[in-house]
């Protein structure tokens, strides 16, 4: 790394050009490059927590790097025999939703369609999530989550079209925590979080009381950087198989093309680099990054408050610019 990326980051807070920055945590070959941390105003999940004097002991909102988790969660539990298999229809996990299930267009939706958020279902989360008609929040906001989400009409054919999806994930971490037989969050610490020291988490929850599986992670930025390393490690841990092998490389294998520039695995994004090889991300709203770079055997992470500015990738994409000026 550039010895003066630290003091650049600062400048570049004080200048306000990367507004709202609040951690930058960057490893290589497992060992700590840099980590810089902030003071700025931030909130768990829309409930203010006023000003932060960030470090590294601070749990910050994931958004939807929430995701990849659960991506990582479903292998595990699906090599535990405690989950569907990639190819069951995924109205056959929801019998209570038997009338659905009629429907043959929807009954061939499978559950590695939910994965790879090519379900083929209507879902809009272009909205602000400020607004009642974003479909997370109506997912939130109704009366049984799973129907809402399982009942959205038919747009395409399932595995034709990449649509962002809260609600795949949803059902995904119903189905994880219903198989498990404990919360979500019970499950992920024993089967993930504790094995790679990882004790200072937390899972908000949703409206029906369970975790919002798809938003509402709060980890501190070293520890999700661990998450960046166990792929390098390709899910090994200690000599630990925390996630299979062969999960990570089918999480990372693209299934669909996804926002511009980036493909889409089972829950973890794909992007291919100038020189050919991959990077994988977990992108969450307001600028929370975690990017892995195998050539580079890096994992860095970001953590940023603009969860509701319309032109929040300015910023960040200024902080991942400047991190990958400094690579050497």
């Amino acid at each position: 790394m550039a010895p003066d990326l630290a003091a650049r980051l600062d400048q570049g807070v004080q200048s306000g050009e990367f507004a709202n920055l609040h951690a930058v945590f960057i490893a290589r070959k497992g060992r700590v490059e840099m980590e810089r941390y902030f003071e700025s105003p931030d909130e768990r999940w829309g409930t203010p927590l006023g000003t932060i004097a960030f470090s590294a002991d601070t749990l910050h909102d994931l958004r939807s790097v929430s995701k990849s988790i659960v991506g990582l969660l479903y292998g595990i539990a699906l090599a535990e025999g405690k989950v569907p298999a990639l190819d069951a229809p995924l109205l056959d996990a929801f019998p209570a939703y038997a009338d659905l299930a009629r429907d043959e267009r929807r009954r061939a939706i499978r559950i590695s369609h939910a994965l790879a958020m090519t379900m083929g279902l209507e879902w809009n989360e272009d909205l602000p999530y400020s607004d009642p008609r974003n479909s997370e929040i109506s997912m939130e906001r109704s009366k049984d989550r799973y129907r809402y989400v399982l009942e959205r009409p038919i747009v395409a054919n399932p595995g034709e079209r990449w649509r962002y999806s809260g609600g795949a994930t949803a059902l995904l971490g119903h189905l994880i925590a219903k198989g498990a037989g404990v919360p979500l969050l019970d499950y992920a610490r024993d089967r993930l979080f504790s094995p790679m020291d990882i004790e200072k988490v937390e899972w908000t929850r949703g409206f029906n009381g369970e975790a919002a599986a798809a938003s509402g992670l709060r980890m501190r930025a070293p520890d999700l950087a661990r998450v960046g390393q166990l792929l390098l490690q390709r899910g090994e841990w200690n000599g630990q198989a925390l996630v299979p092998k062969d999960w990570i490389s089918e999480s990372l294998t693209p299934r669909a093309d996804a926002f511009e520039g980036l493909r889409y695995g089972y829950h973890w994004y794909v992007i291919q680099r100038q020189d050919g090889s991959p990077a994988y991300m977990a992108i969450g709203l307001g600028g929370q990054r975690l990017v892995v770079i195998p050539a580079l055997e890096l994992a860095y992470v970001i953590f940023m408050g603009n969860y509701y500015r319309e032109d929040q990738l300015k910023p960040l994409f200024a902080v991942q610019k400047l991190i990958h000026a400094s690579l050497r």
